[in-house]
C-alpha cells in the first residue's frame, strides 16, 4: 500500500512539472514603461530551461537570451532608441494557462514598467483548399 502511495505521489508530481506550457512560439508582448505603452512580437525558442530567439523592435529583430526555472521566466535584449544603446530585462511567472506577466525594466535609465505576453496560435502549415465549383443546374 505504500509503494501504491508513493508511486501515486511520483506520477502526479511528474504530471505538473509536464503540464508547464512551453514558451517555444510566437508571444504578443504588451509593455506599459513610464507610462508608454507599446507592443511587439517576440518569437522564443525554449531548449534545455534556456530561451533564445528574437524580439521585433520598431522595424528590425533584436536577438533575445533568457532562462526558464520552474514557472519564472527571463529575458533580455539590447536595442537603440533614438541613437541611445538600452538594455530591457524582462523578469515574469509563466502561469498555467500560458501567460506571461511580470517587471521590465530599462537600462541604463533605472525605467521601469509592466508588461504582459501571450502566445500567439500556431500558423496553418497548409493553405485552405479553394472551394470547388458548384455543379450546373439541370433541368
Amino acid at each position: 500500500m505504500k509503494s501504491l502511495a508513493a508511486l501515486s505521489s511520483l506520477l502526479f508530481a511528474a504530471s505538473a512539472v509536464a503540464a508547464t506550457p512551453s514558451l517555444t512560439g510566437q508571444w504578443a508582448v504588451h509593455n506599459s514603461i513610464a507610462g508608454n505603452e507599446s507592443d511587439q512580437e517576440c518569437k522564443f525558442v525554449e531548449a534545455d530551461n534556456k530561451i533564445t530567439g528574437t524580439c521585433k523592435s520598431e522595424d528590425k529583430e533584436v536577438p533575445v537570451k533568457g532562462s526558464l526555472d520552474g514557472n519564472k521566466v527571463t529575458w533580455t535584449y539590447d536595442m537603440d532608441y533614438n541613437g541611445s544603446p538600452l538594455t530591457l530585462t524582462y523578469t515574469a511567472t509563466l502561469d498555467d494557462s500560458g501567460k506571461i506577466a511580470g517587471n521590465v525594466e530599462v537600462d541604463p535609465f533605472g525605467v521601469t514598467g509592466d508588461f504582459t505576453a501571450t502566445a500567439e496560435p500556431a500558423a496553418s502549415a497548409a493553405p485552405a483548399a479553394p472551394a470547388a465549383p458548384a455543379a450546373p443546374a439541370t433541368k
